[in-house]
């Protein structure tokens, strides 16, 4: 742990009255916030909290409809990016920046200001990489990149600014627990030099590691400034969500019954340019049982599901069985007619039109039942099933039936996944199932997975989030450059042991080794 750093009495930055207001909607409403020189300073909030408004605020991305930002005592205003990084602010986005077919080197030359060479990039790149351990080849293209690697590019260009302030967004979302902790002893020694960082998880606690301050929004207010590690993880989601965040309830009978999923021997080459090729996946998932499928992203995850859903057809239908049916050759319509079910990582242009009303999505998965007759769709009963989802699941919409695209990230993935649980299938394969939303929609959306399962049903979740997957799964399995391990009972595995399975290392008597 690094030591705490003593007030100065002179802000970096502070926040006065802080409010943007959309026509109606008001994202953020007075919000104060003030960070310390060398301070990690939480920001905390649900989905729609105001956290992604403010940051853009801060960092010149929109213009504030009211309010003041200092910087070490001085008002400021901050009209593009460019200006922030003149200032000394300098931000990682959760989503990369970076062009694929493009170098290290050159990735991070194009992102900065003034003329840099590729020689000269070169140069500091290292320099900056030694200073921070921060491991990178300037001349490797950016596609062979784990997303580690990647992440550290984007930290890197951010230093070769020399910020002030670092503006971190999720940075933990795609690393394994060993790089994880790797990032953390990289803020705590920029944080021990002075550099002031911004840090924005849902995971809590990474923010108790880290930070000595954290502030919360709610419905785009400041509720609360604590110190994160006077409080357990459930009393901080307590302040983002309004109220108490229960644990998942796992204690149901859990008695597998025979196997609805069977992959045998799946093989297939990627799908384009820059892809991840299968090979030889084995899986079985049981009715009544979660399965959990680890693994950094890049390493075959979308490619596994595309295969499982029927959006990639194998070469042999008996390659993939869905309740005993060869099914490698149908597509995903045949497929759920069999029993399946899907919800793709990507839920808004993916999983929903994000132009069509939440009743006209409804049609996307529901269109062979009682929203159909003799092909003529039934609008009113697209409305009544999407109601249903609504309900059951707290989908908070802003009118009564709106389009897809006006739902907040969390209240749309409530959805998607509802549309499908309500359909009660016999198998559910989810990619990413709580990716990006907050502590109170992650607790309903997983909960909702082992209900279904302890219904009778078998569901395969797909997840970056190694919580998410040992608070969920029954059994575990790990996917590394296209390769899945066997399936193993959660309780054989350790978060070490998983991590090191999604670098590609195994252990071995007396140490590990690359796989």
């Amino acid at each position: 742990m690094k030591a705490d750093v003593p007030p100065s009495g002179q802000p970096l930055v502070e926040l006065k009255g802080i409010s943007k207001r959309y026509g109606d909607l008001l994202a953020n409403d007075g919000i104060n916030l003030s960070i310390e020189p060398g301070e990690i300073h939480a920001l905390l909030g649900e989905n729609g909290a105001g956290k992604s408004t403010l940051v853009k605020i801060l960092y010149g991305v929109i213009e504030p409809s009211a309010g003041e930002i200092r910087l070490e005592g001085r008002p400021v205003t901050i009209g593009s990016p460019v200006e922030a990084r003149a200032l000394g602010l300098g931000m990682v986005f959760q989503h990369f920046s970076l062009f694929d077919e493009l170098t290290v080197a050159e990735n991070i030359a194009v992102a900065l200001s003034g003329d840099w060479s590729l020689s000269t990039v070169r140069e500091k790149l290292g320099e900056i990489s030694g200073t921070y351990g921060l491991a990178l080849d300037a001349d490797r293209a950016i596609w062979t990149l784990s997303a580690g690697e990647r992440q550290r590019i984007e930290i890197v260009r951010c230093l070769l600014q020399n910020p002030r302030l670092l503006i971190l967004d999720e940075p933990t979302s795609v690393l394994t627990p060993q790089e994880a902790e790797h990032l953390f002893t990289t803020l705590d020694r920029l944080s021990a030099e002075g550099c002031s960082i911004l840090y924005i998880s849902h995971k809590l606690e990474e923010v108790r590691r880290l930070c000595r301050r954290a502030t919360i929004l709610r419905g785009g207010r400041v509720v609360a400034t604590i110190d994160p590690r006077a409080s357990s993880a459930r009393e901080i989601a307590a302040l983002m969500v309004g109220n108490a965040v229960g644990d998942i309830r796992t204690d149901a009978p859990h008695h597998p019954q025979g196997e609805t999923l069977r992959v045998s021997n799946l093989t297939m080459p990627p799908a384009g340019l820059h892809g991840q090729a299968l090979r030889d996946i084995n899986l079985a998932a049981r009715a009544g049982e979660v399965v959990g499928i680890a693994g950094v992203a890049g390493n075959g995850q979308s490619e596994l599901f595309a295969a499982l859903s029927g959006e990639r057809l194998a070469d042999h239908a008996e390659t993939i069985a869905i309740n005993g049916k060869p099914s490698g050759t149908m597509g995903i319509d045949a497929r759920r007619r069999v029993g399946a079910a899907f919800v793709p990582e990507e839920r808004l242009g993916h999983s929903a039109a994000p132009t069509h009303s939440l009743s006209e999505n409804t049609l996307i998965s529901h269109a062979s039942t009682e929203v159909s007759r003799s092909g003529f769709i039934l609008m009113n009963a697209a409305k009544r099933v999407a109601r249903s989802i609504v309900q059951s699941f707290d989908v908070r919409t802003p009118e009564g039936d709106p389009q897809a695209r006006k739902l907040s990230g969390g209240n749309l993935q409530k959805f998607v996944i509802g549309r499908e649980i309500i359909r009660r299938p016999k198998l559910l394969i989810v990619d990413q199932p709580t990716w990006g939303v907050d502590a109170g929609a992650a607790r309903l959306i997983r909960q909702a997975l082992v209900d279904l399962a302890r219904e009778g049903s078998a569901v395969v979740v797909i997840s970056q989030d190694l919580d998410e997957l040992f608070e969920v799964a029954d059994r575990m399995a790990v996917i590394h450059q296209g390769t899945l391990s066997p399936l193993r009972p959660i309780g054989e595995w350790t978060k070490e042991a998983v991590g090191l399975e999604m670098l590609g290392v195994a252990q071995a008597e007396g140490g590990v080794h690359a796989i």
